[in-house]
């Protein structure tokens, strides 16, 4: 392992430079209210900013109000929810982070309870607190499981209108201050149910094989893109595999992310799973540190474009090993960062590249330097009787 970390090397995509490899991962929080981010996402956003991450992709973020995977989901469908960004990009961007935004469709998983009200579909009880119930689209009239909404088969009019809400979110992206966009395509929701033959079983050119299955979610690609600064970092998030017999395999994410690249996609975002009932994620894969990383490796080496790597990357080290062996180009770090939102600024102490916390935001860091200089200072007293 080079005694340079390559975790804390910079990462220039187009116009913007990310100041370490470090990404603080998409991770929904169901507490938006009718789209609009609230003081609860500044303070939940900005402390992954503090904590000295590279990049910090907000939650998936509806394209429209029927694109929301919930009632608490924020949008960017509207004017008032740029607004309410605006205040958390600039503090994102003023502790020196690159502030990103996922967008996405639920599809089939759309108008569904949070977590913690159990998950499913909309019932009489949200209804009653002041939810509100809308019909879920989808490739096909395909239920996730049973008791699940049935989603409508997007017609003609329906591709067309989801493919202006993604450019109409970008757009609207770049007017709150986002220097990054993600694209939603994993995870069981709207353009990844369109990839799977699980979820999609049209017989017209947006179904059928894997060209057809991939062409909306490409044409998706292709309208973002065009609406997205060409100088600013257009990444998407996949699944790499369905984890389900019959699914969507690991060669197959090859070819999409090929077609991507063409696309001018530039960093592909490797995850997994999420196409079945028993999680948003990867529920029917088996988890271990680093458990994702073969995916963004194999599409790193095998297609030529960069790759985030995702998944229980909790120890310093794994990153950079990760990193270090050209497995991956940018490491994802979630519950890790909710256990720890400092972790970055950890990891540049574990390695020693930071030991007088000039990392640190200024308003701490002259209040730790003089703490760690007692604490050694004791130490040695201690050491010394």
């Amino acid at each position: 392992m080079s005694a340079s970390p390559r975790l804390f090397e910079p990462l220039t995509i187009g116009s913007t430079t990310l100041n370490n490899r470090i990404v603080i991962s998409p991770m929904d929080q169901y507490s938006a209210v009718d789209g609009v981010p609230t003081a609860y996402h500044l303070v939940h956003y900005g402390k992954f900013a503090m904590g000295g991450a590279g990049a910090v992709i907000v939650e998936a973020t509806g394209v429209s109000e029927a694109g929301r995977i919930t009632n608490g989901c924020p949008g960017l469908y509207n004017q008032a929810q740029v607004d309410g960004f605006r205040p958390i990009t600039d503090f994102i961007r003023q502790q020196r982070s690159v502030p990103g935004v996922q967008i996405g469709h639920g599809g089939r998983k759309a108008s569904t309870q949070r977590p913690w009200e159990g998950g499913g579909p909309v019932g009489p009880k949200e209804i009653a607190n002041g939810d509100k119930l809308w019909q879920p689209y989808g490739p096909s009239d395909l239920a996730l499981t049973d008791g699940w909404l049935t989603p409508k088969m997007m017609d003609d009019a329906d591709l067309k209108q989801t493919k202006q809400d993604f450019a109409d979110a970008a757009k609207r992206a770049l007017d709150a201050g986002f220097e990054l966009v993600e694209i939603h395509m994993a995870h069981g929701y709207l353009l990844q149910t369109f990839l799977s033959p699980l979820s999609n079983t049209r017989n017209d050119g947006y179904g059928g094989d894997i060209e057809g299955r991939m062409r909306f979610p490409l044409e998706v690609a292709e309208a973002v893109r065009a609406a997205w600064p060409a100088d600013k970092p257009l990444f998407v998030r996949i699944s790499s595999v369905d984890g389900i017999d019959g699914g969507w395999e690991m060669d197959d994410s090859v070819l999409l992310a090929k077609a991507l690249k063409e696309r001018g996609v530039d960093v592909i975002d490797c995850s997994s799973g999420g196409n079945s009932p028993k999680g948003a994620t990867n529920a029917n894969l088996k988890r271990g540190p680093g458990y994702q990383v073969p995916f963004a490796e194999r599409i790193k080496q095998e297609v030529g474009i960069q790759t985030m790597a995702v998944g229980l990357i909790r120890e310093p080290d794994l990153a950079e090993r990760i990193l270090q062996e050209g497995r991956a180009d940018l490491v994802a770090i979630g519950r890790q960062a909710l256990v720890d939102p400092f972790w970055p600024l950890h990891a540049a102490q574990h390695f020693d590249i930071d030991p007088d916390f000039e990392k640190w935001p200024h308003q701490y860091a002259w209040w730790l330097e003089k703490w760690d200089k007692g604490l050694r200072a004791y130490a040695r007293e201690q050491a010394a009787e």
